[in-house]
């Protein structure tokens, strides 16, 4: 390692100490789903701080799996940011999670089994239009309709393949 009057060089490699105590503990906190904050919380308890960007750095670097997963047939639309905690974009999220095997907790399975339920019985899919407040609407089902999602069509369609703009979801 190079050092340049006292410091260590720019572009010299010095591996940084973990702030992980028990990596076998995160790793069962991962296992049972525990949310980043809540890991920043136990170890700020422990008098040591970390970040939620350390959290999923951790997750990353021992290939776990992501906990949101991406569904374009679920969510086939570029969402701004301001609609991404809509509960309609939650519950897309979720039921993507579970179409791919993933982990959901039992409160939100059954708050996900009971909107399924609702938009079947009210034959009704979910679409979404950026220019409006809430971004997402129920509408009723057409023919056209394959899943529980209006896919969009035209202009909006065009946009999802293209990429995104500032103010939309990545």
């Amino acid at each position: 390692m190079r050092r340049v009057a006292g410091r260590v060089a720019r572009g010299a490699c010095m591996a940084a100490r973990s702030k992980i105590v028990d990596q076998q503990e995160v790793l069962r906190w991962f296992d049972e789903g525990r949310k980043y904050k809540w890991m920043v919380e136990q170890y700020r308890e422990r008098g040591i701080e970390t970040t939620e960007g350390m959290w999923s750095e951790f997750r990353n670097r021992h290939g776990l799996q992501r906990r949101n997963v991406q569904d374009d047939s679920l969510i086939p639309w570029r969402v701004q940011m301001r609609h991404r905690l809509e509960y309609p974009a939650v519950m897309l999220r979720l039921e993507a999670r579970r179409r791919h095997g993933g982990k959901i907790r039992r409160e939100d399975l059954g708050r996900l089994t009971s909107w399924l339920k609702r938009l079947d019985e009210a034959k009704v899919v979910i679409a979404y239009d950026p220019d409006t407040e809430r971004g997402f609407a129920e509408v009723p089902r057409e023919p056209g309709d394959v899943d529980i999602v209006r896919a969009p069509s035209g202009e909006a369609a065009r946009q999802k393949r293209a990429g995104h703009r500032k103010g939309e979801e990545v």
